[in-house]
């Protein structure tokens, strides 16, 4: 069976964003989900309220188990935390896994501004993790902590997008949307070249979670033997429509529908 997606992340108790979301669109888009949860939260769509982060060792235990039995045909990376987590997973990565693609997104921030990823952890995560990785998925305020620039225009997501490929990525897809004005652009740069994607800002407070669903369906996509242009051209449509039919929960930033391709959200 081709379509197996490894997912390393964390949990979110609301459903809206980490595993959870994970799961929901690799299997919404036909892709078999497994996991390796790397830390669990307290969160809902206000906020997050707590974070326990899960010791390496059994971070390490899920992925070789799940590896050893199902295998995968590409591996996401999600919420990490700390350095100690990011080096067990680079090095089971390494030694179980290492011609099967990586998906890397780097979750630093929550979206209601929770700090997900320790400050010492990031440069283990660009010396690391991207250099392993297939494509790297940041957000701009993700781009800039990763590469120490401002990025306010196109031009310097360029530059931004640049320097992350330089780390040893083999593409990155910087998103675009904490930009201001009312179209929305990716920058999906590779060795090969770049492709700008570009799509009318959806005004709603329904994004939680939309960077680790972006990086799930892109994954899923590459799984099922699409090329990262497909896989990621296939990912954005799918983000698109889960964001304009989010089913409006919660008081603050609302999941996704991520079920639409299956059913509409009753």
């Amino acid at each position: 069976m081709k379509g197996r997606v490894l997912i390393v992340a964390g949990s979110d108790s609301g459903g809206g964003a980490g595993i959870q979301a994970d799961i929901k669109a690799v299997s919404a888009l036909g892709a078999y989900a497994a996991t390796a949860i790397t830390a669990l939260t307290a969160q809902n769509t206000l906020g997050v309220h707590g974070v326990l982060p899960i010791d390496p060792a059994f971070v390490v235990q899920q992925m070789a188990v799940v590896l050893d039995d199902i295998g995968a045909d590409a591996v996401k990376v999600g919420m990490l935390a700390t350095a100690e987590v990011i080096e067990a997973v680079a090095a089971t990565y390494e030694t179980r896994a290492v011609n099967v693609p990586l998906v890397v997104d780097p979750v630093m921030v929550a979206k209601g501004g929770h700090s997900l990823l320790a400050r010492e952890a990031e440069l283990t995560l660009k010396k690391r993790l991207l250099p392993l990785a297939e494509i790297v998925t940041p957000n701009l305020p993700e781009a800039e902590a990763l590469t120490g620039l401002a990025i306010h225009d196109l031009d310097e997501m360029r530059r931004a997008a640049g320097m992350i490929l330089s780390f040893g990525a083999r593409a990155v897809l910087l998103k675009g949307g904490h930009m201001e004005g009312e179209r929305l652009q990716d920058l999906l740069l590779t060795e090969d070249g770049e492709r700008v994607f570009e799509s009318p800002r959806l005004h709603t407070p329904h994004t939680h979670g939309t960077g680790c669903t972006l990086a799930s369906a892109i994954a899923a996509g590459i799984a099922q033997g699409l090329n990262v242009v497909d896989a990621v051209t296939r990912a954005r449509t799918y983000v698109q429509i889960a964001i304009e039919t989010a089913p409006g929960l919660g008081h603050g930033h609302g999941p996704l529908n991520h079920l639409h391709t299956v059913r509409p959200f009753t």
